[in-house]
């Protein structure tokens, strides 16, 4: 190995490095040093230019290749780090597979894809061509069980993998918004037990979108027959969307023809879903191979003051371009249709990290408009010279194969169909000591544990730096700023200094949608984005970021509720006071329900009971489920008296804040001497009736006439604020959970 640079790590990255990068013995004790990984994977990458012509220097080109990476200026996607020149040599991080209205293809999908989550990849799926729920099956007989139950299969089998030691898998399913079976789909992760490995978006449509806007009714086609089969109105289904998101996150959603408006081989087919965090859009068979340019390292200081270092930049998206192509020649594909439908159409997915940190060394506020005109110029330029490589890379190694067939045909041959991707960086921007993506801060300083219970502040360099130099730098300070979501009200920090490291807590939605759409503008995929909302959020402040997503142009939005969730996943050692107070309160103390409001929303239920007809409403409120009513058919008196009597406490515990599924525990299995049969069941009692009417609104029940799907309040998803494996805080950051003081990353 020749002399080498050294890379300048803190201390953060080398732990990352350490746990999930570096090559380990029998033991699991690292046996190289990260000088050696970057080297191991610049040789390794350099070897594909020998394919093109023998007589390269490839020292040379791994020397480059080194320097891109052990600079921090540029990285590629965790699995060519982990994996290049060793024996997995797996490299993609993600890919499409197939997933046809045939059981032999669900479950060769099945194998492929444990078999992709053991070589370290995601998993992307539409499952909109299964026919839906209770749809005849011709060869038995029978009836269909649907996508969902599909989906838990699936899921099932991706628990059951462990990706090559280090990364555990994931998976994206999208349902076109037209199948039938879609208000279930919406509904399907309400329950934090049940599809923990998956992240779920709803196709969208423009028909759909100018239904909603119209206030119109729209079609639902079964996908075996191609035959309308009823009607729903827009705006209902697009409401169940929002409601579902602003409780706990998902689905997320995907304009459909958005993408495939920009997809550069429909020849081949369409596009119907994307990589794990949605910013991958890809055909089945199509692997993604990404990396990300460390914007906080482009900006140079001058006599003016700091500006965007162009030359760098320019410079570095040439190099990272020549890498991303080698990497597609150099990968070991887990399927030889992956492999050739990789190297047909040769996709890479140049993207950026560091975004937040580069608008602070300008002096920039990241909720101002000269944000967004710089994130639309830089992505503009790297998709310019990122264009004008991979024409460089054509005239000496050819086009894509498929370029004749591409939308591309007319223009200049280009080795890549596709060029730029704004991919999640967690545990990379990590390694390189930047902000995530485009995303803004987490926070300004968060707790980092270390060994023996210790903890250890960690403060935004930026931030120190500047804290320093104006003189009110203070331990006493940090650790009050690290019991923050935000520095906006503490003034002992100057105004100019509170307004310029805003965090993610303090940028609307709004903006976070227009920065969205301002990198998109220049983006060949998309952009992983996560819009944060704070927690007194409505489902119509969701409803409008949905809506200004569509009409920017963005590809896909993913949005996420602060507190909307059973425990705290964005965590900076803070907690709302009305959650601290319901954890701490003291014995004794009384609890006074919340009131009712005035407008509730909800579905009735009937039951047959062994005392006659039980009609069980369930109603919520934006908090979650609020009271429950209930008659008896013909019968009335003491049963009659009893049931209102349970149906009042019950609302009374729901208003206390007692969980639904406790209320469900009590109330099932109470029996009476009248038994009865409801839908092949037994009905113990009319309190075990009540129970099994929470429990269908819980899991969402379809009435017939417009399929309406009623839930419980999901804000639970059962996801922990520490870190699983160091106690660490853990972030929610583009879709994904992220711990910055081992690098524990998953994106369910």
């Amino acid at each position: 190995m020749p002399q080498l640079m050294q890379p300048q790590l803190n201390d953060n990255a080398l732990t990352v490095l350490e746990r999930r990068y570096l090559r380990k013995d029998a033991d699991g004790n690292p046996v190289e040093t990260p000088e050696q990984m970057f080297w191991r994977v610049a040789v390794d990458i350099a070897g594909a230019d020998r394919k093109h012509d023998p007589s390269v220097d490839t020292e040379s080109i791994a020397l480059d290749f080194y320097e891109l990476m052990a600079s921090l200026d540029f990285l590629p996607n965790s699995p060519t780090l982990m994996n290049a020149g060793r024996d997995l040599q797996q490299l993609s991080a993600c890919f499409v597979l197939p997933v046809a209205d045939a059981m032999e293809s669900i479950f060769t999908a099945i194998k492929n894809t444990a078999l992709i989550h053991q070589s370290g990849g995601g998993t992307g799926f539409s499952f909109s061509r299964i026919r839906p729920k209770n749809d005849r099956v011709a060869s038995t007989g029978g009836i269909a069980s649907g996508p969902v139950s599909f989906m838990k299969v699936f899921n099932s089998a991706t628990e059951a993998v462990k990706q090559g030691g280090t990364r555990r898998g994931a998976n994206m399913a999208i349902l076109k918004v037209d199948h039938p079976d879609i208000l279930e789909f919406v509904a399907c992760k309400q329950d934090p037990a049940v599809l923990t490995n998956f992240n779920i978006s709803v196709g969208i449509t423009e028909a759909f979108m100018s239904a909603v806007e119209q206030g119109e009714d729209y079609e639902l086609i079964n996908p075996r027959t191609g035959q309308s089969v009823r009607a729903l109105a827009a705006r209902h289904v697009f409401d169940l969307i929002v409601d579902m998101a602003w409780r706990n996150g998902e689905p997320g959603i995907v304009f459909l023809d958005r993408i495939n408006r920009d997809n550069p081989t429909p020849a081949l087919g369409d596009i119907e879903s994307t990589n794990p965090c949605g910013e991958q859009p890809l055909l089945p068979y199509e692997s993604c191979n990404l990396g990300s340019i460390n914007l906080a390292h482009m900006v140079k200081d001058t006599p003016s003051g700091p500006e965007i270092d162009y030359a760098r930049l320019g410079d570095v998206v040439t190099r990272a371009v020549h890498f991303l192509d080698n990497v597609i020649d150099q990968n070991r594909y887990p399927l030889p249709e992956i492999e050739q439908m990789t190297k047909a159409n040769r996709k890479i997915g140049l993207g950026v990290m560091g975004f937040a940190d580069m608008l602070i060394r300008l002096g920039i506020p990241y909720n101002h408009e000269d944000a967004l005109r710089i994130g639309e110029q830089i992505m503009e330029f790297i998709g310019e010279k990122a264009r004008a490589a991979s024409v460089e890379l054509a005239r000496t190694r050819g086009p894509f194969p498929n370029f004749d067939k591409s939308t591309h045909a007319d223009g200049e041959p280009l080795r890549n169909a596709t060029i730029t991707t704004i991919a999640p960086t967690g545990t990379l921007s990590i390694i390189a000591g930047c902000s995530g993506g485009v995303e803004p801060l987490f926070a300004v300083v968060f707790t980092r544990n270390i060994l023996d219970g210790q903890k250890l502040l960690e403060v935004h360099p930026l931030f120190e730096e500047v804290a320093k130099e104006r003189g009110f730098y203070s331990e006493a300070l940090m650790e009050t700023i690290s019991q923050q979501k935000s520095i906006g009200e503490l003034n002992d920090i100057p105004e100019d200094v509170r307004r310029l490291f805003v965090t993610a807590y303090d940028v609307s939605p709004e903006w976070h949608v227009r920065t969205q759409a301002a990198f998109q503008k220049h983006t060949d995929n998309a952009v992983s984005k996560t819009v944060n909302f704070r927690q007194e959020a409505t489902p119509e402040d969701v409803r409008s970021v949905y809506m200004l997503a569509y009409r920017l142009g963005c590809k896909g939005v993913t949005v996420y509720r602060d507190g909307s969730r059973r425990e705290q996943v964005l965590t900076t050692g803070a907690q709302d006071a009305g959650q601290v107070e319901q954890q701490s309160r003291a014995p004794g103390q009384h609890i006074t329900p919340r009131p009712r409001p005035h407008v509730t929303r909800g579905a009735t239920y009937k039951t047959r009971t062994g005392c006659g007809n039980l009609y069980v409403t369930i109603n919520e409120d934006e908090h979650g489920l609020c009271e429950v009513f209930t008659s008896m058919g013909k019968q009335g008196g003491c049963m009659a008296s009893q049931a209102e009597a349970v149906s009042r406490l019950i609302s009374l515990a729901l208003r206390s804040g007692v969980a639904p599924e406790s209320v469900i525990d009590q109330l099932k299995g109470i029996r009476c001497p009248n038994l009865s049969w409801e839908n092949g069941g037994k009905v113990l009692s009319c309190a075990d009736a009540i129970s099994k009417a929470i429990e269908r609104h819980r899991i969402g029940d379809a009435a017939e006439d417009e399929g309406q799907v009623q839930k419980e309040i999901a804000d639970l998803l059962g996801l922990c604020p520490q870190c699983p494996e160091c106690g660490g805080t853990i972030e929610l950051s583009e879709g994904c959970l992220v711990c910055r003081s081992c690098g524990y990353s998953k994106c369910p």
